[in-house]
């Protein structure tokens, strides 16, 4: 909820900036789809190493800058580390919503906004009776991916906390892996037919909800 919630929101904002002509729009585009480019183990990697205990890369900032006196533990309990997890997840997935959003404003036609303002309607009214219905497709597409990427998401996981502490912040794809590890085939197969089940249940339901007429 949280990963396709605010990575849909923050994802649509970051399109709509990005479709403004401004000097140096296409470095900042360049630089928004970096993160969904690389290996999604090596950014996981990356923010393991950022977090670490006192001498990771943000308390060493911090410390620097003096906004800190002394070092934090950012990951002092597990609903903090699963914090972070889905932090790692909203920030990878926002430059694929960016971009697919950001296809489909360019797709539409200037006309609209022109007959909306002569109309009167400003920047809410034209976003919410203009943008948003013509961008249906575009959100629901983000919408199915967001919930398929959040329900199978491993990596993340796997590096940052591989579940722990105990079982705190398994998903079940983690659990799935483990069970496999020990030797478990029948219950972990169980648990992937389980999870292919809740991706189609949910992925017909949005597709249905955002296909309505209205």
């Amino acid at each position: 909820v949280s990963v396709v919630g605010l990575s849909t929101l923050l994802g649509f904002i970051t399109a709509m900036a990005l479709n403004v002509e401004f000097h140096g729009r296409r470095i900042a585009r360049s630089i928004v789809v970096f993160p969904w480019a690389t290996s999604l183990v090596i950014q996981a990697s990356v923010w393991n190493y950022i977090i670490k205990g006192e001498y990771g890369n943000l308390n060493n900032v911090l410390l620097n800058l003096g906004i800190l006196k002394s070092a934090v533990n950012w990951r002092a309990t597990y609903q903090i580390e699963f914090a972070w997890e889905c932090g790692v997840g909203i920030f990878v997935t926002i430059p694929f919503v960016a971009f697919t959003v950001l296809a489909g404003l360019q797709s539409i036609d200037k006309a609209y906004y022109e007959a909306a303002t002569v109309d009167g309607a400003g920047f809410w009214r034209k976003l919410w009776n203009v943008t948003l219905p013509m961008m249906r497709g575009a959100i629901m597409i983000n919408l199915v991916f967001g919930v398929t990427y959040g329900l199978k998401v491993f990596d993340i996981v796997y590096v940052l906390t591989n579940g722990g502490p105990g079982h705190a912040t398994e998903v079940m794809t983690t659990y799935s892996f483990q069970l496999y590890g020990a030797g478990n085939y029948g219950l972990a197969t169980a648990f992937n037919a389980i999870l292919l089940m809740i991706t189609m249940v949910a992925g017909i339901l949005i597709v249905r909800g955002m296909s309505r007429k209205g």
